[in-house]
């Protein structure tokens, strides 16, 4: 049996390089991409290429080495994003747009390189690497929220015009684990007169403290198999600890206002 091949954008480390180590050694065919391939020298658990998500030209370039190589591509992981934190009122605009320019428009982008691709196979499966984070408003964490959330909706709506294709399409979100992702995440700076320096750095500390006692993301890695290998993918999958999936629950069941009293409280705002 042919092997399945797999793509994860941002595979070089942290979650994507987790699932694609795992798929590689259940005899996936795996690419993982990277922005700077000449900073991964020493790089050696799969295949990498080096493509910027928000640079079109660079992923059409990816894509069609995998295509000649391969001659098609199964699987496509949009793992790539980036972390921002900081207060609405006080986060750069620029930021802003460089957060929505990697996380939302980054894997739109690389959807609709590899979507001819799939349509032309009459098969495929899209896997969008959301965040529990993007099923609510969270302080100090709206930014990255808002484009989870829009990542969400998203996958809804390619679900929807792809099934004539026999393009499968499927969001993953994950709660805290312990990657490197603090390393790369833009934080607004602090700003001593500012009235939300206080709060902002307590939350901020709590946020990182989450993700270093987060568990391993290989668990991450086996649910993204377990995916694959399901006949008919549900449109949502999360994964993480009981208490954030649990989080989701209750702001299905509960009014809004007395969810938002919870998350007052939870923050101590």
């Amino acid at each position: 049996m042919k092997r399945k091949v797999v793509l994860i954008t941002g595979g070089s480390s942290g979650i994507g390089k987790a699932i694609g180590i795992h798929l590689q050694n259940k005899e996936y065919k795996v690419y993982g991409t990277t922005r700077n391939l000449c900073k991964q020298a020493d790089f050696n658990h799969f295949s990498l290429l080096e493509m910027d998500v928000k640079n079109v030209e660079s992923i059409k370039q990816a894509v069609a080495e995998i295509i000649k190589l391969e001659g098609e591509i199964d699987v496509l992981i949009n793992n790539a994003g980036i972390g921002i934190t900081g207060p609405l009122e006080e986060t750069p605009n620029e930021e802003i747009e460089s957060a929505f320019k990697t996380n939302f428009f980054g894997p739109l982008n690389v959807i609709k390189v590899v979507l001819p691709y799939m349509r032309l196979q009459k098969n495929g499966l899209i896997i969008n690497m959301t965040s529990v984070a993007g099923y609510m408003g969270l302080p100090y964490r709206g930014i990255y929220t808002a484009t989870k959330s829009a990542l969400i909706n998203l996958t809804e709506t390619l679900r929807l015009e792809t099934k004539q294709f026999g393009i499968k399409v499927t969001s993953l979100a994950p709660g805290d684990f312990a990657t490197d992702i603090a390393a790369g995440r833009y934080h607004s700076p602090f700003i001593e007169e500012s009235p939300y320096t206080h709060t902002y750095k307590r939350i901020l500390d709590s946020i990182n403290d989450d993700v270093d006692k987060g568990k391993p993301p290989v668990l991450v890695a086996q649910r993204i198999e377990g995916i694959i290998n399901t006949r008919n993918p549900k449109v949502h999958y999360k994964v993480g600890a009981f208490i954030q999936k649990f989080s989701l629950i209750l702001k299905r069941m509960l009014p809004d206002t007395f969810y938002e009293r919870l998350l007052l409280k939870w923050h101590k705002l």
